[in-house]
């Protein structure tokens, strides 16, 4: 048998194993400090763009929706031309799916960054967040949007990917052994299986 794989026979299971370097990377806890200062710096970025959404009118309050049609409208105006910035099917979705229900998706990109910031902060469900957290980044890089949007979507891949060991200086130490995943129950649910 090689040592890259191991197989299952009775269950047809075949497992590839990571190269070492991977398993470094996003699965020892001895670089749970190099996800931490990844993590704060995304949470902080979030924190602070969800916060100033959350507090906005225009994104949240009276006037809901408000400042995502602008958002919107500008970037429909970058889907014309030879080389547009924003593809066709973006756009069709942006214009028949986001404007209609402006208000709606308001609350929603207000919230959802302030609670990835929050997420990623304080180490709880750290991959779930960054997961989010590259959605909202991928959704602004197709809407023409750059600014800081390629380095979070770089740095939350990498979270995601070290889902196991990012959130370890956080609340996921105790929180992932304690809830598990839907493939292995943590301690509290163990009880339940019988």
């Amino acid at each position: 048998m090689s040592t890259v794989e191991s197989v299952n026979l009775r269950n047809n299971l075949i497992t590839i194993e990571d190269p070492p370097v991977a398993r470094f990377l996003f699965g020892d806890v001895r670089l749970s400090w190099l996800w931490l200062i990844i993590r704060l710096y995304m949470g902080y970025a979030w924190l602070a763009a969800g916060w100033a959404k959350v507090t906005n009118p225009a994104w949240v309050g009276a006037q809901s929706g408000t400042a995502l049609t602008g958002f919107v409208n500008g970037a429909l105006q970058q889907a014309t031309g030879a080389h547009p910035n924003v593809q066709g099917w973006y756009a069709w979705f942006l214009q028949n799916m986001v404007l209609p229900g402006a208000s709606v998706w308001g609350w929603i990109v207000a919230f959802g960054e302030l609670l990835v910031g929050i997420g990623l902060i304080l180490g709880i469900f750290t991959g779930i967040a960054a997961f989010f957290g590259s959605i909202m980044n991928v959704n602004y890089l197709l809407a023409g949007s750059i600014s800081t949007n390629p380095l979070l979507f770089i740095f939350a891949t990498w979270i995601v990917l070290a889902w196991k060991t990012a959130g370890w200086i956080g609340l996921d130490r105790w929180v992932l052994p304690a809830l598990g995943t839907p493939w292995h129950p943590g301690y509290t649910f163990r009880g339940r299986e019988k």
